[in-house]
């Protein structure tokens, strides 16, 4: 009986544990930015790589149209069924709000029925083109974690762009071109993401996969995040440390899953036929339901933390170090250039922690001139005493029993010895600091 039921729970084990790497976390863990460690002279802390966890950035977004007044229903407008293209006796009225699609509706909770979708005005003005520029602004640089998903309430556009911006919209790169006729709207050959490799996972490609027209019953238009990973982590994405490396070593491949800002840009309706039907235009629009973009705010692996204040995302920067993306070190802390943490070596990652600015009045810790270990102790490359075992401190100048319950007592070591002029400049750091005049970081 006993076996029978230990068999039935590894089996559980098992089927569990199978279900579960088929949906590994993509981007490893690094949620710790420092712990506490116990070594020779007592606690410390040690460093490491650190980042937020991913979360669904649609709600921090900023969404504009162009032009701003593109949404149906100011004026009132008639538009057809979407099942039924020639049932045309559907309302848009913006100042009813049953009948209205303002933008947020692509951001709302979706699984209620009806649906609610923002939705452009219809092809009125044929042949004059229906030109839609949706764009989605953070105000901050996010890492892209996974596939960015937009569905659609009207057919899938016959011609649409994503576009990335790194620098809050002041320039554009395409993402991916979408078109049912990727030679004819573009001029490119149609590919699809499984047609790329390792060497060409930079290479913006046009798709024909998700514009298949009108009458089509699937709304939603995909950028392929997750496939793009599969290329260095692997097609269940657990090889993580190869992508990590890539990531780490090429700048390109980092900046490609980095945004501030996407935008949309739909340049033709779904038609679903090879000519437009001038009698019907009001078959002819853009609805947009629902909106998916994860990804995390890019901390530069200095947090793991990140807050909304005044309506703008900013890191809650840790090892020293400070700003919007926690790309600068702090004032006093600007004693090496700063750097960005790494995801190397596997799995702590590097943490590259902005350190105090003693260079400013002296460039070693210690040194065998004015700065001198205590107590016998032995300075180790200017950066630290090694000190005898009944002492420590910065510079050996304290007894270790002293931080011991009961104190030193009679069996102490001997009393210390007299600050030396090293030990009285490092006491007089904090003062000196104080008094010199502020300067910008």
């Amino acid at each position: 009986m006993y076996l029978s039921r230990f068999l039935s729970l590894h089996t559980l084990w098992v089927t569990v544990s199978s279900v579960m790497q088929h949906y590994p976390s993509v981007w490893g863990h690094y949620d710790v930015c420092k712990t506490q460690i116990y070594t020779e002279e007592g606690k410390v802390w040690d460093y490491m790589a650190c980042q937020p966890e991913a979360r669904d950035m649609i709600k921090y977004v900023k969404v504009t149209l162009d032009p701003p007044d593109i949404t149906c229903g100011d004026p009132p407008e008639t538009f057809c069924a979407m099942g039924n293209p020639y049932m045309c006796n559907n309302e848009c009225d913006a100042s009813t709000q049953e009948l209205a699609h303002p933008p947020e509706l692509m951001f709302d909770l979706e699984g209620r029925h009806p649906s609610t979708f923002w939705q452009s005005t219809t092809w009125k003005d044929y042949p004059k083109p229906l030109h839609v520029n949706i764009t989605l602004s953070w105000n901050k640089t996010i890492e892209l974690t996974d596939n960015i998903v937009i569905t659609f309430e009207s057919g899938r556009p016959d011609q649409m762009i994503l576009e990335k911006s790194l620098d809050y919209g002041r320039t554009w790169q395409p993402y991916q071109y979408y078109a049912t006729d990727c030679l004819d709207a573009f001029h490119m050959d149609p590919k699809s993401v499984r047609d790329l490799s390792q060497h060409t996972v930079l290479e913006i490609i046009c798709t024909e996969e998700y514009s298949t027209g009108y009458m089509t019953n699937s709304k939603i238009i995909h950028f392929e995040i997750k496939d793009r990973f599969a290329f260095f982590a692997g097609p269940r994405l657990h090889n993580m440390a190869s992508l990590y490396g890539q990531l780490d070593t090429t700048k390109k491949l980092r900046d490609f899953f980095t945004i501030t800002d996407l935008r949309i840009r739909l340049l033709r309706p779904a038609t679903g036929e090879i000519y437009v039907d001038e009698q019907h235009l009001a078959r002819y629009f853009y609805a947009i339901s629902d909106i998916r973009v994860y990804g995390r705010c890019k901390c530069n692996l200095h947090a793991t933390g990140c807050k909304e204040e005044n309506k703008r995302l900013l890191c809650e920067c840790e090892h020293n170090t400070t700003g919007p993306d926690c790309g600068k070190c702090k004032k006093n802390y600007q004693g090496r250039p700063w750097s960005p943490g790494s995801y190397l070596p596997i799995p702590k990652g590097t943490a590259n922690i902005c350190i105090p600015s003693i260079s400013s009045i002296g460039t070693n810790v210690c040194d065998n001139e004015l700065l001198h270990c205590q107590n016998g102790g032995t300075c180790i490359n200017n950066v630290r005493c090694q000190c005898p075992p009944a002492y420590t401190g910065i510079l050996c100048e304290k007894l270790r029993c002293e931080r011991e319950p009961g104190g030193c007592g009679r069996s102490a070591a001997p009393l210390r010895a007299a600050p030396g002029p090293g030990l009285r400049l490092l006491l007089l750091l904090p003062a000196l600091l104080a008094a010199r005049p502020a300067r910008g970081c």
